[in-house]
């Protein structure tokens, strides 16, 4: 059982940056999640979870994959207990940039809820959300590929379907629509129309000041949030 809760955030800097700026861009983060009171989920490169981890206290500090082996050969694959090991909360699976097949995801989410890995997976289309929602792993994201680092996020109407898409399936996992996510004001339309969360790569990492941007993106999930709660 993940302990993240709605409304969520998800920073993923990829090969963006690296070195300090890793390690600044998470302790932004931190400062803003209890600002806010905004979980965030901070899928770290590999070589800087424990880094991250032993500097941060309130983000989630996520591996951007692992590989479903067992605890012995496997040259340069990603052992899920070293990921426990090194500090991580979770994993981040079948990301665009590092697709799996559906039986190779099968087997590695069985392996992360073996070793204790809270599981974020992301989806291409709505059809393949809810395809993936039977696999039953604690959250999931519905991002177009065609929108990732495009700027152009995703309309209230696929919000709305993917969502529907995966609590017909299993109403415990958690939704995160994202893709093209450039902004605050994309945040706020993304989260209030209906998501449980959204989150942000080359928006943040790419901008001029990326402590700054972190904050905009946090304090507009807020915002949202609220909103959209006094409104129901």
């Amino acid at each position: 059982m993940t302990t993240i809760h709605a409304p969520f955030f998800e920073i993923g800097p990829k090969s963006y940056l690296y070195g300090d700026e890793i390690l600044e861009l998470a302790m932004a983060a931190d400062a803003a999640s209890q600002k806010y009171d905004v979980d965030i989920i901070f899928t770290c490169p590999v070589v800087d979870i424990r880094r991250v981890r032993q500097n941060t206290t309130r983000i989630h500090v996520f591996a951007p994959h692992m590989d479903p082996i067992p605890v012995g050969r496997g040259l340069a694959d990603i052992l899920p207990e070293s990921l426990v090991a090194a500090g991580a909360e979770g994993v981040m699976l079948n990301h665009a940039e590092k697709p799996l097949s559906h039986e190779v995801l099968e087997a590695t989410i069985r392996r992360a809820v073996e070793v204790g890995l809270t599981t974020i997976v992301c989806a291409d289309t709505t059809a393949d959300a809810g395809r993936i929602a039977a696999l039953h792993p604690d959250i999931i994201v519905a991002e177009p590929s065609e929108l990732i680092g495009a700027g152009v996020s995703v309309g209230k109407e696929y919000v709305e379907a993917a969502a529907r898409c995966v609590r017909e399936v299993d109403p415990n996992i958690l939704v995160l629509t994202a893709a093209g996510i450039a902004g605050g004001a994309d945040v706020y339309n993304v989260i209030l129309a209906g998501a449980d969360a959204t989150g942000s790569s080359s928006g943040i990492a790419k901008a001029a000041d990326r402590p700054a941007m972190v904050e905009e993106m946090i304090a507009a999930v807020r915002r949202a949030w609220d909103e959209r709660n006094q409104n129901t």
